[in-house]
């Protein structure tokens, strides 16, 4: 069979079907994506390149929807151009999010499309408008709306879609959701995994282990929209109340999510002269870290915050959970749908830092750090965010899309 994935950045989401696929040995696995994507071994890549630019001056709501269409037309002649040369998909997987999705049935009218739909933006009960230190103007309002062209454009094309949680599913108009399956691409819980024996040492040569305080964050980026303003505002109180803890912060000073700084500015200078007097003896700002030695800083965290606005689940947070870690997450969408209070992790008001402190103090109030409720975070990702349910929910789909084929894709 012929798998067409597109993917700026691929595989991204993607990963882990590919890989099945790919182990297969009898797929014809094929890659479109930009220069800088990573790629993966054995899948054919066929790079494309955006034909220019933004056009200054375009009205600042039309010009991400500018963008995407510039990079859905380029998409669109890269495909002509494959087209041409024979090339034919029996299905094609895609993600919507920067208009690679939207002219894809122009230039394959017949082909099943599968498209991971992951955000429909939303002017209340989501992330826009959560935090009322970043107050919404109408201008924004009529932005954010007008943000869901590419949406919409690609929720008319796609055969069937893909959204990761109830919650971000449940954000798209009534009259699509029908056609969106839910399914969460799956978590490596063999490389997330417990490991009492990890350790981390420091650039000045501290060596930590589960057996010191450490408390983790985690973030793609350090950025409002993961509550790294609310962390950091909540360190003095942390530290005062944990004198032996250690603080390591996981993520780059780029923004991923929210709004943009003036050019050389950053969310952590800029709490960090905010929040004045923190012992930067105890408080370690690791950067962006390798997979395997992320995945050191869960194994021997103590306590893991997870913040967030209603917005896209991090894979982070469910990596943390499948690492042992005990997760002090925000109680807020799609959170709740994954951690129960008191049962697989600990629930704390986004706003409120001494809600944070005080679970962390609970935390460390049970001489063993309520491994009861570590075994069952590890547990609920065993049972319901394991890589073979993701890759076999994906099958199933295609078999669903393909009913003429002639092998059942869910027999691996």
């Amino acid at each position: 069979m012929n798998i067409l994935f597109i993917h700026q950045n691929f595989p991204g989401q993607f990963r882990h079907i590919t890989q099945s696929l790919i182990d297969e040995g009898k797929h014809q696995v094929l890659s479109l994506c930009e220069a800088h994507a990573p790629g993966m071994q054995g899948v054919q890549r066929i790079e494309y390149t955006p034909a220019r630019n933004g056009t200054p001056g375009v009205h600042p709501y039309l010009a991400p929807v500018e963008e995407h269409v510039i990079r859905g037309q380029s998409v669109a002649r890269a495909l002509l151009h494959l087209k041409e040369k024979g090339y034919q998909p029996d299905i094609i997987v895609a993600h919507m999010g920067w208009g690679e999705a939207i002219y894809l049935k122009d230039i394959y009218p017949d082909v099943p499309l599968v498209t991971f739909f992951e955000f429909f933006y939303q002017t209340t009960g989501a992330d826009a408008g959560f935090d009322p230190e970043y107050p919404l103007t109408l201008d924004d309002l009529l932005r954010i709306r007008t943000k869901n062209i590419t949406n919409l454009l690609s929720l008319h094309a796609a055969d069937m879609g893909i959204s990761p949680t109830s919650w971000q599913r449940s954000l798209y108009p009534a009259e699509y959701q029908g056609k969106i399956r839910l399914i969460h691409e799956g978590i490596n819980t063999e490389a997330a995994q417990p490991d009492s024996t990890a350790w981390v040492q420091l650039g000045s040569g501290l060596k930590l282990t589960r057996k010191d305080e450490v408390i983790t964050y985690v973030s793609r980026n350090l950025e409002p929209y993961r509550g790294f303003h609310v962390f950091m505002r909540a360190l003095p109180e942390i530290l005062k109340r944990r004198p032996n803890c250690h603080i390591l912060i996981v993520g780059g000073d780029e923004v991923s999510y929210g709004r943009k700084l003036p050019p050389g500015e950053t969310y952590r200078a800029r709490l960090l002269q905010e929040v004045q007097g923190l012992d930067m003896n105890r408080v370690h700002f690791l950067g962006k870290l390798p997979y395997q030695q992320y995945l050191r800083v869960l194994q021997v965290s103590s306590a893991h915050i997870y913040l967030t606005v209603p917005f896209v689940l991090s894979w982070s947070m469910l990596e943390a959970m499948s690492a042992g870690c005990l997760v002090i997450g925000s109680r807020t969408a799609p959170v709740e749908e994954v951690i129960e209070h008191g049962k697989n992790g600990l629930l704390v008001d986004f706003f409120c830092a001494t809600e944070l402190a005080d679970a962390i103090d609970q935390v460390y109030a049970s001489p063993n750090q309520l491994q009861e409720i570590r075994n069952a975070a590890r547990q609920t990702i065993l049972a319901h965010y394991p890589l073979a349910q993701g890759i076999q929910a994906y099958r199933q789909l295609f078999n669903t899309l393909l009913p003429t084929a002639s092998e059942d894709l869910t027999q691996p």
